[in-house]
């Protein structure tokens, strides 16, 4: 499947539908600017620019910048906000591309995109066209350490081409003429790595981190086969504890629902082949999946005010990278009594 099959003009997924997403954007740009002395003379660039939920802030605090997003309908949502979006894919072709306009850019942003692309060394060479002599990329991603850690098998879905070590994001990077000169570790969606990097000629000095996680990355084992040949039988465990799960609340007449058509949960529930007989309906705020189907088990995806109707016993929360943000947005429902559950990575019930 190519990147025009999976994100398309109707593209669904929102980055502004998540109150804690927003507010870790807000917190970087607000770190960034002054970190990078960014203002009115500086162009930022932001790949996979979403709905502008990163911009946003770039374009209040006066600075100049541009979305790069192929989904209209996230880009049209930004474009309303005033950003100025090219809705086109990033590589190589189009660094180049913008390089000769004059729009490099002091700062190019990529969150959550450097794990989505086909052709992840174009996408690197793309980065670097684009970035100024003494420009500066952040990239954030799920960090492969993590994933295999915490059993987040469900992260392995469509939109996922690669799985990063942080040892290979530095490898494909370096192939492409840019050095990483920190890397961070952030607990979003399960655990990610924010890196910061520049051309390979620059003069920024490495920080101690960089050393300091490639060792641990080596002491995990993360280049040895053994590590991912005992990922399998976590999967399988996490997907019997579900599913049995779910058969003994039916039994006992329990009224169970799901939180979050997100693409983990459809990748769990289509593992441990769950349909709507044990799980009849999923709710999401996103109004661009109510009244659609989760593909493969075909369960309903209706808005969250059906939750109130329907006063489940249990909830079971799909996303579990945004757990706490979904109890507190469903307080009421726990006064009246329902519990939470999530699967991953293990099964929690509260």
């Amino acid at each position: 499947m190519g990147r025009d099959e999976l994100f398309t003009s109707d593209y669904a997924y929102f980055s502004s539908t998540s109150k804690s997403w927003l507010e870790h954007a807000a917190k970087y740009c607000e770190k960034i600017i002054p970190q990078l002395g960014l203002g009115p003379k500086s162009h930022v660039v932001e790949i996979a620019s979403n709905d502008g939920y990163l911009l946003k802030n770039i374009l209040g605090a006066g600075i100049p910048c541009l979305g790069i997003e192929p989904t209209a309908s996230t880009a049209a949502v930004a474009e309303a906000l005033g950003i100025p979006v090219m809705r086109k894919f990033f590589g190589e072709k189009l660094g180049q591309g913008l390089a000769v306009e004059g729009k490099q850019a002091d700062l190019i942003i990529g969150n959550n995109v450097f794990a989505h692309v086909p052709d992840i060394n174009d996408f690197a060479k793309g980065l670097k066209a684009l970035l100024k002599p003494k420009g500066t990329i952040t990239l954030e991603f799920p960090h492969l350490m993590k994933m295999i850690e915490f059993n987040q098998f469900d992260t392995a879905y469509h939109e996922h081409f690669s799985y990063l070590s942080f040892g290979t994001a530095k490898t494909i990077l370096e192939k492409a003429g840019l050095s990483i000169w920190d890397v961070q570790e952030l607990p979003t969606h399960g655990g990610s790595l924010r890196i910061f990097a520049g051309h390979s000629n620059d003069s920024k000095q490495e920080t101690p981190a960089v050393s300091a996680l490639l060792a641990e990355e080596t002491r995990r084992g993360m280049r040895d086969l053994h590590l991912y040949r005992t990922f399998q039988a976590s999967a399988d465990r996490i997907r019997d504890e579900f599913r049995t799960f779910l058969e003994a609340q039916k039994a006992l007449g329990q009224k169970v629902a799901a939180y979050g058509a997100a693409a983990k949960g459809n990748t769990l529930l289509n593992y441990a082949n769950i349909k709507s007989d044990l799980l009849p309906f999923v709710c999401d705020a996103a109004t661009a999946k109510q009244g659609k189907l989760m593909p493969g088990s075909r369960i309903p995806i209706v808005p969250a005010s059906v939750l109130q109707e329907q006063r489940p016993d249990c909830l079971v929360i799909l996303p579990w990278n945004i757990v706490e943000e979904i109890k507190e947005q469903n307080f009421l429902l726990a006064k009246q009594g329902t519990r939470f559950a999530s699967a991953v990575p293990t099964l929690k019930i509260s």
